[in-house]
């Protein structure tokens, strides 16, 4: 839901909810106030009913006779209500599961004060309330557990429904979409010409499933137009979380930061920005050629950029709270996202692609954004080495994944988990190549020259006995042998 919905949109939103003959699953109508306990129920119940109508938001509205539809106005004022010491927003916040996205809206509608909660649709799994699911029926709210055959066919909506097929605003006119999605980097991205009239552009975008009629009139914006295209993320109530956060520090530590940024467009519309903004403010190192300066970046430009479209596609947009971030620092650059892989980060080199998000993959691809064939990581492998950099590191902790992209570092200064890695996502990119890791390549990876291959050896020794690594002919001649991953 855009986050800029005035007066005139809001008082005409009332006016459609009005016009319903009775309160049915998505929408109630209160006189005033209810209890903070009743009204935490009531966004459990609206928030599971609006998902199995297929609705994007639900509705509780207050200062209306149930009846009658009659506007009579209320003495509810949820800005100034508070539960305890603390605001009643952050205290039902604080007991939803997940944390789903609901506003207040005080309006003056025919010269009487009414207020509108605005409640997100679930999405993954049932919305609970102090650990309890609540489910409408008809006009009662009960208790989900109770209705076995609702809660069944609720998982089943849960299931087949993506993210990107999900409602980011609902009932926006022809002007509006226009104004509010970047329309114009939609067709350059892809080059197509730009279709001629309004008419032309809406029918392009919905065919992509940027934007689908609303039963209602208009157009709603769907989740893959709006994070992929938004002029403004801001705009986007339930998505301005999910805009890329780009920090710098001083140093190596969190303690001093240097500059901050949130990035403010759709992935898509603004990616070569984020991009450019990024290595601008990678550290650079001048080398010196026979005749001339120049400057080279502390990590590999086709690397940062393959993590970070990595990072923005593959993350988990079902993590309320938490969006990307790159973070940069003297010796190292960290690239975290929401979400868990769905491969094992150990096998990021040689497994298929899949994807998370199937259609914002899809449209990324088309854009020249990301290939989806699977070969991001092992680009980002094979720059490092060709830079002869530490081998990336993944971690995956919780819901997020954190890739680490490390600066130049003498193979003395290596600690014994650096080489022990470094061995294994070597072994990884030969055996993709249908090559194998052996003590010459192992060198001309890390720099050493040949009458330091001993040191190789008990570099080797490392990743074997670390399980990382195995001999491809346990039996061949010392001189001889070839390693390959643990998994091959």
């Amino acid at each position: 839901m855009p986050s800029d919905r005035g007066q005139e949109y809001l008082i005409s939103l009332l006016g459609e909810l009005l016009k319903l003959p009775k309160e049915i699953e998505w929408v109630e109508f209160k006189m005033n106030y209810a209890e903070p306990q009743e009204l935490g129920e009531y966004i459990s119940a609206l928030s599971n009913s609006a998902a199995l109508c297929g609705k994007a938001n639900a509705y509780l509205l207050w200062g209306v006779v149930d009846s009658t539809h009659e506007v009579v106005g209320t003495t509810f004022f949820p800005s100034k209500t508070k539960v305890g010491n603390e605001e009643l927003e952050n205290w039902l916040l604080k007991l939803l599961t997940p944390k789903i996205t609901f506003r207040f809206h005080e309006i003056d509608m025919e010269g009487k004060h009414t207020v509108l909660l605005e409640i997100g649709r679930a999405f993954r799994h049932p919305v609970q309330f102090q650990n309890n699911e609540y489910i409408r029926v008809g006009s009662y709210k009960k208790r989900l557990k109770d209705f076995s055959e609702k809660e069944r066919e609720l998982w089943r909506i849960f299931d087949r429904t993506p993210f990107e097929d999900g409602i980011a605003a609902e009932r926006m006119h022809d002007d509006d979409v226009l104004r509010t999605l970047d329309y114009p980097s939609y067709f350059d991205l892809l080059k197509r010409p730009l279709p001629e009239g309004r008419a032309g552009i809406l029918k392009a975008l919905a065919e992509d499933r940027l934007i689908c009629p609303c039963d209602a009139g208009g157009w709603n914006i769907t989740n893959m137009g709006a994070i992929l295209f938004a002029k403004q993320l801001k705009d986007f109530h339930s998505l301005q979380r999910k805009a890329m956060r780009v920090i710098q520090y001083k140093g190596a530590s969190r303690v001093e930061t240097v500059k901050e940024q949130v990035g403010g467009k759709g992935y898509a519309c603004g990616f070569e920005g984020l991009i450019g903004f990024v290595n601008g403010l990678v550290p650079s190192n001048e080398v010196i050629g026979q005749a001339l300066r120049k400057t080279v970046p502390m990590f590999p430009q086709l690397a940062v950029r393959e993590l970070v479209a990595n990072a923005l596609i593959h993350q988990d947009y079902f993590v309320t709270g938490a969006g990307p971030m790159v973070e940069i620092f003297s010796d190292r650059i960290e690239i975290t996202n929401p979400g868990v892989p769905l491969v094992d980060a150990q096998r990021f080199v040689d497994t298929p692609p899949k994807s998370r998000n199937e259609s914002l993959a899809s449209l990324m691809r088309r854009i020249g954004i990301c290939e989806e064939r699977g070969s991001g990581w092992d680009k980002v492998v094979f720059q490092t080495e060709l830079y002869q950099l530490p081998a990336p590191l993944t971690d995956v902790s919780g819901d997020f994944t954190r890739v680490v992209l490390f600066a130049h570092k003498p193979l003395n200064r290596m600690d014994k988990e650096d080489r022990i890695r470094a061995c294994y996502l070597h072994a990884c990119l030969k055996w993709v190549m249908r090559d194998y890791l052996t003590n010459a390549s192992l060198r001309e990876r890390l720099g050493v020259e040949e009458k330091n291959k001993a040191i190789i050896s008990r570099y080797i020794r490392e990743a074997v006995d670390a399980g990382m690594i195995r001999p491809f002919d346990g039996d061949a001649a010392r001189k001889l042998m070839k390693y390959v991953p643990f998994w091959a």
